[in-house]
């Protein structure tokens, strides 16, 4: 068995040096011409970003909070997976796999940590309790980076798998949102043998042809937003999947490049009433940021769309599968369209409140959300 060995986060003094020149040296371009932020995120709230990171942002303090939680690598298919593995100590409590996607990475998940594996300390009852398993995409964070084509969400998938067995689990649940809703609904697609069950806040079940001339209002508004994504917010996505090395060039040298490059899809995507900050706090927001910015992986976590956005897997998925949507989710569906994916829909909710990071702006509401879903597997 390949072995899994105890990784912490470290970052050098020279990182942090490197860090804070480039960020001195800043060019900055030309204000945007309206007063809102629909040509991108504003000039002004830049410079805030920028003086706060240069002059109080405090990265071992912020370090410390995520390197509080245990975490390892191993090696599967040739690749170094990183991953956080946090034990419950309830005795029966339910292995979780949980995956984050792009913009975002683990430290998403830092709020809902606590309430998923000591449920008696937030609220639930020991009943409710989870062994999480987080990693970190391929090519993001401080995963390896892949050094040839092929890792795809299949081949995600398969690996996540592997990783949970490589564990002692057999028997497990996953969950996740935006890449990691993508790879979830792999996992029960490919249906292995091992997981139960799965749960996604991003699920991806399209339009029913045949009930197209009887929408609901819900899925009414579905289609919007696709149509508002796909007039008004994809250009990113079509850099990333087509050109990703072009664009890392950028994201490699620039550290308010690709701080800007995140934070307007949080903006875009949550659902904070204008600002980012409404919901998540600064210094979370740059957590973010430094798990791109300190280990390169502008380039290699935007591969992920060129090896896989043309190509995501709508086959049917027979495992048990749950679904919450949040208003400001950028692809939604419709409890009728999941069923026809989903053969065994056990759990859909629609919130009223929320956006597409949900473990970041809700975390208490994705938490009930998990907990109910998976009790029926227990």
């Amino acid at each position: 068995m390949t072995s899994i060995k105890p990784f912490k986060i470290q970052t050098s003094e020279q990182e942090l040096k490197d860090l804070k020149q480039r960020l001195t040296l800043t060019r900055w371009p030309d204000k945007e011409t309206p007063p809102d932020w629909s040509q991108g995120i504003p000039l002004s709230y830049m410079i805030e970003i920028h003086d706060y990171w240069l002059n109080q942002y405090d990265w071992p303090a912020r370090l410390a909070l995520l390197n509080q939680w245990p975490g390892f690598k191993t090696e599967i298919d040739g690749l170094g997976i990183h991953f956080l593995h946090i034990k419950s100590a309830e005795p029966d409590a339910l292995p979780l796999l949980m995956t984050h996607g792009w913009p975002g990475s683990i430290v998403e998940f830092q709020k809902i940590i606590g309430p998923l594996t000591n449920p008696t300390e937030h609220g639930g009852l020991a009943s409710d309790a989870f062994d999480l398993v987080i990693p970190t995409l391929p090519g993001f964070g401080y995963s390896d980076k892949p050094v040839s084509p092929g890792w795809n969400i299949d081949r995600i998938a398969t690996a996540w798998d592997e990783l949970m067995i490589r564990l002692g689990y057999d028997r497990y649940v996953a969950q996740g949102g935006d890449w990691g809703s993508i790879v979830t609904a792999q996992i029960g697609v490919q249906n292995l043998g091992h997981c139960i069950g799965i749960h996604m806040n991003m699920p991806i079940a399209p339009p029913d042809p045949n009930n197209m001339d009887n929408l609901t209002d819900q899925e009414t508004d579905a289609l919007k937003s696709m149509q508002f994504y796909q007039d008004h917010d994809s250009g990113y996505s079509k850099q990333q999947s087509t050109r990703p090395q072009t664009l890392g060039y950028g994201l490699a040298d620039s550290p308010i490049g690709q701080a800007a490059w995140i934070l307007e899809k949080f903006y875009q995507w949550m659902d904070c009433d204008g600002h980012p900050e409404n919901v998540v706090s600064r210094d979370e927001l740059l957590d973010n940021v430094m798990m791109y910015w300190l280990p390169d992986v502008g380039a290699s976590s935007a591969r992920i769309y060129w090896e896989s956005f043309e190509g995501t897997n709508l086959d049917l998925i027979e495992l048990p599968v749950g679904c919450t949507l949040f208003p400001k989710e950028i692809f939604k569906t419709s409890k009728r369209w999941a069923q026809a994916r989903f053969t065994n829909l056990i759990h859909f909710e629609v919130m009223e409140k929320g956006g597409h990071f949900a473990a970041f702006e809700r975390p208490l509401a994705l938490t009930d959300q998990i907990r109910s879903c998976f009790r029926q597997l227990r």
